[in-house]
């Protein structure tokens, strides 16, 4: 196989990254070349993507590459997005999905649309960041920007536009809206006309793997060089799930970062009254698959309560942080992370203490103990999901794939064993990458199909695996968790 090298753009929620990726002798080799801060920026009292400063570095990291790149792929986090007027120019900075600007809007939404109506067309999990919500927020207070949008790209679709000039709404980004119906396989534009959302601004669905086209001249000119540009798997997800190191999908995989995404694989979306319960979604996947899953909220606990201390002057690394948790007591307090007063509060670690004195539970005083509660409560927070899962699709799984970022915290590896017990295999780290390399390989017919890529990736990553144990704690510990999250439910 001879060599070529690919330039994976992925975007997280706290950080991004352009990453080289290279095929030869039936291995991948990865090469970080820029890393950056992404994060939101409020102005006023609304909070926003700093999409120039993005845009900036995005450009920077492709004008550090080599020039024989053959293709570009970018990928971000889902529901958010830019509008462009008539003149295809950027209507404002997008709007960061944790602004407020969604609060109590679903609620509107269901007195228009009923809850089960919109489940049953979209098959999606409510959450107030979709992208059905931001736009509604938008309808309520009659905004000029969208009075005035003539189309909506969702980001990793709106960087393409001004990379090549092209708009295009590619599947597995559009699919996180809740504005698209899998079952017709096109945007849901009976809901959206019933809340009167202009459906003009929703363009045409491409799969994953499509050619763009080459860069626009004056970037390529920019940057020093001209190649082509894929709208590859534009959530980073979706590109996360297509680096699992195992064929076929008979297993559980869960994407690690901020956070957690947690499902299986299936041929067709699973949309009933038990899934919509049970807050799953159906989100796209690469060759038409359909990302049967739920949105947890993930180390974002833990990422907020370490920005918080590092504003207060404690600079500790996640390895510290969790080299300290691993020494406070086990399981004594436990949160639901997916609650709201978690979403975007003012004091992570304040937060933490003050449910855990709300619900009765030890007041984690120390640092450690802190971390260790939103450690423990995500991994038992991973054993209802994987019990929901298999209660709903009438399937047992044994294994827990856990890719990305979040693989090189050990201990929440090694929790997630003991909470769901299962075996979890973790790796690789980089997985968001490198399933958008693969999708580009493939698309530029370097390799047949994902099945080959993912034999190269077992071949060319390590990955580490961790056995349950201590089944009898942990058991009792879900019990107290499972109470917890049906006392938040009432």
């Amino acid at each position: 196989m001879k060599t070529s090298a690919y330039l994976a753009v992925d975007l997280g929620a706290e950080s991004g990254r352009v990453m080289s990726g290279s095929l030869a002798n039936d291995r991948l080799q990865l090469k970080e070349i820029h890393r950056f801060q992404t994060g939101g920026v409020r102005l006023g009292e609304h909070l926003h993507w700093d999409f120039l400063n993005l845009w900036r570095e995005i450009k920077r990291g492709l004008s550090l590459a080599e020039p024989s790149v053959r293709s570009i792929g970018l990928d971000t986090w889902g529901v958010d997005f830019g509008l462009l007027d008539a003149q295809d120019i950027l209507i404002g900075n997008p709007h960061h999905y944790r602004d407020s600007r969604t609060d109590g809007i679903m609620d509107a939404v269901f007195e228009i649309a009923p809850r089960d109506e919109v489940y049953g067309k979209t098959g999606i999990q409510f959450m107030q960041l979709n992208t059905l919500y931001q736009l509604f927020a938008m309808v309520k207070g009659n905004s000029s920007a969208l009075a005035s949008a003539e189309r909506l790209l969702n980001m990793p679709d709106l960087f393409n536009f001004f990379l090549t000039g092209e708009k295009a709404n590619e599947f597995t980004i559009s699919s996180t809206t809740q504005c698209y119906n899998p079952i017709k396989k096109d945007w849901d534009f009976e809901t959206l006309n019933k809340l009167g959302i202009p459906t003009k601004i929703f363009g045409e669905i491409v799969q994953p793997g499509t050619l763009l086209g080459k860069l626009h001249p004056s970037i390529a000119q920019e940057i020093g060089y001209s190649t082509s540009v894929i709208s590859g798997a534009g959530h980073d997800t979706a590109c996360a799930i297509a680096a699992v190191p195992a064929l076929g999908s008979d297993h559980i995989y869960l994407s690690s970062g901020t956070w957690s995404l947690m499902g299986v694989l299936l041929d067709q979306p699973i949309i009933s009254p038990e899934s919509m319960a049970a807050e799953m979604t159906n989100e796209g996947g690469f060759d038409g698959k359909i990302r049967f899953l739920k949105n947890i909220v993930g180390l974002w606990l833990v990422q907020e309560s370490r920005r918080l201390w590092a504003r207060e002057g404690f600079k500790y690394s996640y390895d510290d942080l969790t080299q300290m948790a691993a020494k406070a007591p086990s399981l004594a307090s436990l949160v639901v992370p997916g609650e709201n007063r978690f979403l975007a509060p003012k004091n992570m670690p304040d937060e933490i203490r003050a449910y855990c004195q709300e619900t009765g539970q030890p007041v984690p005083e120390s640092k450690g103990a802190v971390i260790r509660a939103a450690l423990e409560s995500l991994a038992l927070e991973y054993r209802w999901v994987a019990e929901q899962i298999e209660r709903i699709t009438g399937k047992e799984y044994s294994v827990v794939h856990i890719i990305g970022g979040g693989t090189q915290n050990k201990l929440l590896n090694q929790f997630a064993a003991n909470a769901t017990g299962k075996s979890v295999v973790a790796g690789p780290v980089e997985a968001t990458a490198i399933g958008n390399i693969l999708i580009q390989a493939i698309a530029m017919g370097e390799i047949s199909s994902l099945s080959e890529g993912r034999e190269i990736l077992k071949r060319s990553f390590d990955v580490e695996s961790y056995e349950p144990k201590g089944k009898a704690v942990w058991d009792e510990a879900f019990i107290r968790y499972k109470k917890l999250k049906k006392e938040n439910n009432k």
